[in-house]
């Protein structure tokens, strides 16, 4: 009688990454674009993926997308690379420059995957803590720097505490070590400094961005970086065969030629989010955390429970994530449409009042 073949060790020790994908009126709680792109968007989509050859292998080099990306960022595309979403470049970003007895520096509270990515690696991993308002100055980088990290990721801005990190402190960290400097700017079209800029002067500084948020594309799974051509040649060597499909590609082209209707759109998702701050700054109690992405960090009043906050949002409707695992009463809000965050707000202000 045979079993069920062994794990890895601790592997069945962690749970799995699930997102609640509940059916509410609003749901507020995975930062997802609460607008699609315009029809003209799914018209152009739809016809290229009527001209795709699926019987054939995409394209491994992406070599259109990387075209359009670099005309999107002014980037060469010999330092740009795509991949299934931002999650699996972080992946080859850690294949490549991370593993057994290779060691990866975080900020918290950050980007949870970032710390999950590390464990699937096995890459060894530091945690440094930030205090509010969690921007990391001198003396984090010099703790960083000092733990001789292989690899040190910077979130600007920054998931979930909303906040950007200062260019300085970026800066700092890539001209003091060797280590593959991973800034993750997911946010970065809601607001805040990109450091695109210092790619240039650091090679060994790397930009992760997705077209999830901006673009309204979660559902294709497009991420790519911005990086040294010697970069994009290494994750090569780790990426799988062939791993973006055509139609994902497509998805990512497409989007691409719709920018300036993206552009409207994050507009009004900046309208949203500080609308949010300004009517939960209003409300007694809570803590709100000043956001540059397009979700709102705060903290319930002790005499509120997080959980209980949670569990009567859902009951009217609402549903948001929940971040007590990170900080005390701390829960987190998209900015959703506004008919969305017109039930949020005064679900929110039922559940405070009872």
């Amino acid at each position: 009688m045979t079993g069920a073949p062994e794990p890895r060790p601790g592997l069945r020790d962690v749970a799995a990454y699930v997102s609640p994908q509940l059916d509410v009126a609003a749901r507020l709680n995975t930062n997802e674009c609460p607008h699609p792109l315009p029809e003209a968007f799914s018209k152009e989509l739809a016809e290229a993926v009527g001209q795709i050859p699926l019987n054939r292998y995409p394209d491994s080099q992406m070599l259109r997308l990387r075209e359009e990306l670099s005309t999107h960022t002014a980037h060469p595309v010999e330092g740009i690379w795509a991949a299934n979403g931002s999650n699996e470049l972080l992946t080859e970003l850690l294949l490549a420059y991370g593993g057994p007895l290779r060691r990866a520096v975080t900020f918290e509270p950050t980007y949870m995957v970032h710390s999950r990515l590390c464990w699937l690696t096995q890459t060894d991993l530091v945690q440094l803590r930030l205090e509010p308002p969690f921007q990391i100055h001198a003396r984090d980088f010099a703790g960083a720097v000092a733990m001789r990290p292989d690899v040190i990721f910077v979130c600007s801005p920054n998931n979930p505490t909303g906040n950007t990190q200062p260019l300085l402190a970026i800066e700092e960290l890539a001209k003091s070590t060797h280590s593959a400097v991973i800034v993750d700017e997911a946010y970065i079209e809601f607001g805040g400094e990109s450091a695109q800029p210092l790619l240039a002067t650091y090679p060994n500084l790397v930009i992760v961005r997705t077209l999830s948020k901006a673009f309204a594309l979660a559902g294709a799974r497009v991420g790519y970086c911005l990086a040294s051509p010697q970069v994009v040649e290494d994750l090569q060597r780790v990426r799988l065969p062939y791993h973006m499909s055509a139609l994902t590609q497509a998805a990512g082209i497409a989007a691409l030629h719709h920018v300036a209707e993206a552009a409207d759109v994050i507009e009004s998702i900046r309208v949203q989010r500080d609308r949010i701050l300004a009517a939960l700054q209003a409300m007694d109690g809570l803590t709100v955390f000043p956001s540059e992405a397009n979700f709102v960090l705060f903290q319930t009043p002790a005499d509120r429970p997080a959980d209980r906050v949670w569990q009567g949002l859902l009951d009217r409707g609402v549903l948001v994530r929940d971040f007590t695992s990170v900080l005390p009463q701390a829960l987190r809000v998209t900015a959703g449409a506004e008919h969305e965050v017109d039930l949020f707000l005064s679900a929110l202000q039922e559940v405070l009042s009872e």
